[in-house]
């Protein structure tokens, strides 16, 4: 008796140590069984580097046994010359007889290709296999193909009687949650392309918006900024990190910095997701305030939402963002709850 689910289980086990390092390409685990035997594991690490199943093979110690074994891989191998070169060469070269496939590749270069090429081949291929799973581990990549938009992810803090900010506190941050869920959030950062923030919050907050307390990448930081009211010395235009600049008007702005002029009467939301879009970003995270957090809501235009609940009272201050969603998982980060909620027509909900 055959293992499918749970040797796919180990490819999306494997794909997520890829996580913040593959974009723009997806997360891909890949496992290579021989006899009811695990004899070869990879994942795709980092972009530009190799596929999951080129380190697959080349952790196999015996290669004669290639020819008699199952690949599983979570993600269709591309035909394609990339950065690499095709992994159904690869296959085909290594004569494995049988692929089992998580999920077809959106990306249009292989889409269903790589699969072709495969059975042209004369190899036995299975798809679908845990298929909602591995559509779920690779949403930012599957929204950004099937969308043609980055995968939006809401975040605020919030009290217990639901404000994110109290009145009047300008130039430093008011923390809501603790320190576990700060961490939380700056390895979340570096896991998304890009972070955005409303003038308001900027003024108010002054924050870095980088991943200064995990080790990874920092996103591109996004702001808003219509009129220009930002002042230059603000940590934002630091060159800590790439800053974009959605603006109204034309003007000059800090060294390095880059700026896009939008029209602020019609579909902002819509106007910067369609220029992270260009950019080939696919994943960006709206921190807020709570008049831009609204505004995504409002238009739709949101994937999932991490709300964090600190046990603090505010009584009166800026209210937190209405949402509608559907609830997926709760976790307690010391004294902070981090809720994630899913948008009830986000189509890759397992």
């Amino acid at each position: 008796m055959t293992n499918h689910e749970g040797y796919m289980r180990r490819c999306i086990e494997l794909a997520r140590n890829g996580a913040g390092n593959t974009a723009p390409n997806p997360m891909v685990g890949c496992v290579i069984v021989n006899e009811g035997r695990i004899i070869g594991e990879g994942y795709h690490a980092v972009y530009g580097g190799p596929h999951a199943e080129v380190n697959a093979v080349r952790s196999v110690r015996d290669p004669r046994l290639l020819s008699s074994s199952t690949m599983y891989v979570s993600l269709e191998p591309c035909s394609h010359h990339g950065k690499t070169p095709p992994c159904s060469d690869l296959i085909l070269n290594k004569r494995i007889p049988h692929v089992i496939i998580g999920t077809s590749d959106p990306f249009s270069e292989v889409a269903g290709k790589g699969i072709a090429r495969l059975r042209q081949g004369g190899v036995n291929v299975e798809t679908g296999v845990l298929e909602s799973e591995c559509r779920w581990q690779n949403r930012r990549f599957f929204t950004f193909h099937e969308s043609s938009r980055p995968y939006v992810i809401l975040k605020w803090a919030q009290t217990l009687d639901g404000f994110i900010a109290p009145e009047n506190v300008p130039g430093q941050p008011v923390w809501i949650s603790g320190r576990l869920a700060r961490t939380f959030v700056h390895k979340t950062r570096t896991e998304e392309g890009a972070i955005l923030v409303g003038t308001e919050t900027v003024i108010m907050d002054n924050p870095s918006l980088t991943a200064r307390d995990w080790s990874g990448k920092s996103p591109l930081r996004v702001v808003i900024d219509r009129t220009g009211r930002i002042p230059f010395h603000y940590s934002v235009f630091n060159g800590e990190a790439p800053t974009l600049v959605f603006t109204g008007g034309t003007g000059n702005w800090p060294e390095g910095v880059d700026a896009v002029q939008i029209r602020f009467d019609r579909d902002v939301p819509l106007q910067i997701l369609q220029e992270l879009y260009r950019r080939d970003i696919q994943s960006v995270i709206i921190e807020g305030g709570a008049v831009t957090l609204q505004h995504f809501i409002n238009a739709g235009l949101w994937d999932e939402a991490h709300i964090f609940s600190g046990p603090e009272m505010f009584s009166r201050g800026v209210r937190a963002p209405l949402i509608s969603g559907i609830p997926a998982e709760r976790v307690h980060l010391d004294e902070t709850v981090l809720t994630l909620m899913v948008n009830p027509f986000n189509r890759y909900i397992p």
